[in-house]
């Protein structure tokens, strides 16, 4: 099981940018897709990109693509969202996830284990 920490949440301005970071443990990247998902209030949970475990592949939402990038650093076995340009209707808890099945999927169902969720709230 891959236990999953998120910190680099907070409060910014519309335009602004933040990075999230998503430490792992318990199993190396390589091992699974890493997705970070978000949810608003009175709304579903969404997933806004996702990295293959190799690396090679990644995935964006309509929503982030141009403004979000997901990457990883191996070696610290964590991985990143970072998030430019923000609108305050990306305001959500943002959540890293862990699929063992090592394809890329949106449904948060396939996903196996979950961080604790950071805050992003974006003023406008």
């Amino acid at each position: 099981q891959v236990q999953l920490v998120e910190s680099g949440g907070g409060l910014v301005q519309a335009g602004g940018s933040l990075r999230l970071s998503c430490a792992a443990s318990g199993r190396p990247l390589s091992a699974f897709v890493m997705g970070w998902f978000r949810q608003a209030p009175g709304k579903e949970r969404e997933l806004v990109a996702a990295i293959s475990p190799s690396g090679a592949t990644t995935y964006y939402a309509d929503s982030v693509k141009g403004r979000f990038t997901i990457s990883r650093d191996v070696a610290k076995n964590t991985g990143y969202l970072q998030m430019n340009s923000l609108r305050p209707e990306d305001t959500a808890v943002y959540y890293c996830a862990a699929d063992y099945s090592l394809v890329v999927h949106t449904t948060p169902s396939t996903y196996n284990s979950w961080g604790q969720g950071t805050q992003v709230t974006v003023s406008s």
